[in-house]
């Protein structure tokens, strides 16, 4: 958290910034945990001096604002990283801010409460090995399901498990892959190499379904209430979810069994035993 969805909700939320030229590029005093960043602030800070946001794009779970001297900075909010236009939930977890002139919005605030994010300024050639697929997979939204089944049919992971591998498929995290796994029937244990056909036919369906679902939705905003939208405002496609953090529901599908939790790579998996049968 925050997947595909949040992220993508984040790149529409700052898209109002394209055209606006940087005028102050600030690093605000937090006493948490630093951001990890390279180049270091003074250089990033130099080299977006007086630039103009040329794009507002995402690959992922990764934001990246392109610049007209070629240079793109990407945010990888990981666990609780947010990117704003408004003013942030809080002002001691306030990262940074690109003040701007000439945009539909003043400025883009980075905003992190855990500091767990990661943030790269890079050049086109730095980009593009950023970007290559032996980092990081093809976007959710545009993968097909070809592509989701090479990537992952000869792996003897699970297939829940294998949904997380961002270098097979890039976006999909924990929430979705218990979301998109209930609807197309497929049971999370289930070894990436014993998917059949028609399952990864479907499992591909479904993921385009939720993720494209929960992006109208602008998201999921948890108990927690970490992920905001750009204006501060919370998700609601929490409310959508079927099986996931809804343990011990019955489940909406079948009306019939209970959900189950289990832990999949550290991670907590929600499924119902009668619609996803082994």
């Amino acid at each position: 958290m925050p997947e595909l969805p949040e992220v993508e909700t984040m790149r529409r939320g700052i898209s109002g910034a394209q055209g606006g030229r940087v005028v102050a590029a600030r690093l605000n005093r937090c006493r948490k945990k630093p951001l990890s960043m390279s180049p270091s602030w003074r250089s990033i800070a130099r080299r977006l001096k007086n630039q103009r946001i040329c794009a507002v794009d995402r690959h992922g779970k990764r934001l990246i604002i392109r610049f007209d001297n070629n240079w793109s900075m990407v945010i990888e909010p990981r666990m609780t990283g947010l990117v704003l236009v408004d003013e942030p939930p809080t002002t001691e977890h306030l990262r940074f801010e690109l003040e701007l002139a000439g945009s539909d919005c003043d400025r883009v605030a980075y905003w992190d409460r855990r500091g767990l994010g990661q943030v790269f300024l890079l050049d086109e050639s730095g980009l593009e090995e950023y970007l290559s697929p032996a980092r990081i997979g093809p976007d959710a939204i545009h993968i097909t399901a070809e592509q989701l089944r090479d990537n992952l049919r000869h792996r003897r992971i699970s297939i829940k498990v294998g949904l997380l591998d961002q270098k097979a498929v890039a976006g999909v995290g924990n929430i979705y892959a218990s979301e998109l796994l209930h609807l197309a029937g497929v049971d999370p244990r289930k070894a990436c190499h014993r998917v059949t056909r028609a399952q990864w036919n479907a499992i591909h369906e479904k993921m385009l379904h939720v993720l494209q679902t929960a992006i109208e939705h602008e998201g999921s905003t948890l108990a927690d209430g970490t992920y905001r939208n750009a204006l501060n405002d919370p998700g609601n496609y929490q409310h959508q979810h079927r099986v996931y953090d809804r343990q011990g529901d019955f489940c909406p599908t079948c009306r019939r069994s209970i959900i189950r939790r289990i832990v999949q790579a550290q991670r907590s998996t929600f499924f119902c035993g009668s619609c996803q049968k082994r």
